[in-house]
């Protein structure tokens, strides 16, 4: 599991209209709000992506800007984006590469099968790209406001 202090690994994943964003292109510029979700237009994660997109502006002000990302494909969380009128990024990390790399991949049973899932988990990643605040298994009830708490916090130590 990472940890605070640590270089955020980096990554380009495409995000739902199949442009590359990359972590590193952020650098200097924005803080960045990474979450991982299970999977699109499921209950929770709906109601997380809608709580990250209705505080957008507010990361903004703050100069941080907000990543989603799940194993879905682009088309996916084009249509996920669509049906609610997401602002937050969407990318697909299909293969789980990025995943595996912020260890937020654990296996789960359905059905008697194991299957490989997301955990939810959100990392806080300052402009030099330094993990600031790292959280595996959140609930996404109320998580987005307690980020952006946490973002007026890291803006006020500054």
């Amino acid at each position: 599991m990472l940890q605070v202090g640590q270089p955020a690994p980096v990554f380009d994943l495409p995000d739902a209209d199949m442009n590359m964003v990359s972590l590193t292109g952020f650098r200097n510029r924005r803080h960045v709000v990474l979450y991982f979700y299970p999977k699109d237009d499921t209950p929770g994660c709906t109601m997380e992506a809608i709580d990250f997109s209705d505080l957008d502006d507010e990361f903004a002000h703050l100069h941080a800007v907000v990543l989603g990302v799940s194993m879905d494909d682009c088309l996916s969380h084009g249509s996920f984006r669509d049906k609610h009128g997401l602002s937050v990024y969407l990318l697909a990390d299909v293969e789980g590469d990025v995943c595996r790399r912020y260890g937020v991949l654990h296996d789960k049973e359905v059905d008697g099968k194991k299957k490989i899932a997301v955990v939810r988990s959100t990392f806080i990643i300052d402009k030099k790209g330094i993990l600031k605040h790292v959280f595996y298994g959140v609930s996404p009830r109320g998580h987005a406001h307690e980020v952006l708490n946490l973002m007026k916090e890291i803006q006020r130590c500054r």
